[in-house]
């Protein structure tokens, strides 16, 4: 019989659909907490690689596998490289080197106000920077429709006859 992946183990535990949306509530409230904790610290030095073994760093910031799992598969789209989270192991060494633009960005993407608002940015990124990223992100999102011919405008063609006496007769 094979062993769940600790992702697995991780999503079992954090999407359970036979808790009660409190229970959820109070579960993610809590780990969101957890990992505000963990990303003060990384962005405290963020030019340090932090690497280790899963277990190892759950010891460093004192949490368990688990939640250390679940921390790794929310900032492994903003890693340097990658980490092999469907893979790993409690003995799998894992790098938390991260791209700071798109961490920062991933934060506004996932609309984690708590993450992206926290004063150790002002540190790696001054206000004008972390502005721009930030409409850089929420301006890659939005879908913006051309306006549409009506068919009494003028033809676009520039023949000056109404769009449905022109190109908009076979349209």
């Amino acid at each position: 019989m094979s062993e769940k992946c600790l992702l697995e183990q991780w999503h079992d535990t954090a999407y359970n659909e036979k808790l009660s949306r409190e229970q959820l509530e109070h579960f993610w409230g809590g780990y969101f907490n957890i990992e505000k904790g963990i990303y003060e610290q990384l962005l405290e030095n963020p030019e340090e690689e932090v690497k280790g073994t899963v277990a190892e760093l759950a010891q460093k910031y004192g949490q368990e596998v688990l939640v250390m799992v679940g921390f790794l598969d929310g900032i492994n789209d903003s890693l340097v490289e990658p980490n092999p989270i469907e893979t790993m192991t409690e003995d799998t060494v894992v790098s938390l080197a991260f791209d700071k633009e798109k961490l920062y960005k991933n934060m506004v993407d996932a609309k984690a106000d708590w993450l992206y608002e926290l004063p150790q940015w002002k540190k790696i990124f001054d206000d004008e920077t972390r502005r721009r990223l930030y409409l850089e992100q929420k301006k890659s999102g939005t879908i913006r429709k051309e306006k549409k011919i009506g068919r009494n405008d003028p033809c676009p063609c520039g023949s000056g006859k109404k769009y449905k006496k022109c190109c908009g007769k076979n349209a």
